[in-house]
C-alpha cells in the first residue's frame, strides 16, 4: 500500500473524484486548490482524499472517493488515519461536509468526527439535478469535525 501525493494533472482523478462528488462542476471548484491524496495497492489506484486549508485552525475534507470494487477494505480509513497524522501539528480541526446518509455518517463517527452543523438545501440549492445515496435523495449538507 502507497500514498502519493497528487502534484500535477488533478484532472486526472476527475473519474475517482466523481464517486465522491457526483457534479464535475463542483470538484473543479476546489480540485486546483485541493491537496489530493491517493492510495494504490499493488500499484492499483483505489481511493483518493481531496483536503483544503480552510484556514489557520482548519483543514477540510472536499472529497474522499474510493472505487467500489475497492470499497469496505480500509483504504478511505487509511487515507483519513494518514491525512490527521499528516496535518494535525499543523492544523486543529478537521473538517468535512457530507449528505445525510446513515452509513456515511456512521462511517465518519466511527473514526472521531462529530456533527456541528447543517446547512439547508444544499443539495438542492447547488446541484443542478437530484442526488440519491442508497435511494435517499440528499437535501442538507451535514458538517462534521475532528480535533486533530
Amino acid at each position: 500500500m502507497q500514498i502519493k501525493e497528487i502534484i500535477k494533472n488533478k484532472a486526472d482523478f476527475m473519474d475517482i473524484l466523481l464517486i465522491g462528488d457526483e457534479d464535475e462542476n463542483m470538484i473543479n471548484k476546489y480540485i486546483n486548490q485541493s491537496t489530493i491524496f491517493a492510495l494504490y495497492v499493488n500499484s492499483t489506484l483505489t481511493s483518493v482524499c481531496a483536503i483544503i486549508k480552510v484556514d489557520n485552525e482548519t483543514a477540510e475534507i472536499k472529497n474522499l472517493s474510493t472505487y467500489p470494487e475497492y470499497q469496505n477494505r480500509g483504504y478511505a480509513s487509511t487515507l483519513i488515519d494518514f491525512v490527521c497524522n499528516k496535518y494535525k501539528t499543523e492544523f486543529k480541526y478537521l473538517i468535512l461536509g457530507t449528505g445525510e446518509n446513515n452509513k456515511t455518517l456512521k462511517f465518519y463517527k466511527k473514526r472521531g468526527f462529530q456533527e456541528i452543523h447543517r446547512l439547508k438545501n444544499f443539495f438542492i440549492d447547488n446541484y443542478s439535478h437530484p442526488i440519491y445515496e442508497n435511494g435517499k435523495q440528499l437535501i442538507d449538507m451535514i458538517y462534521l469535525k475532528k480535533i486533530l
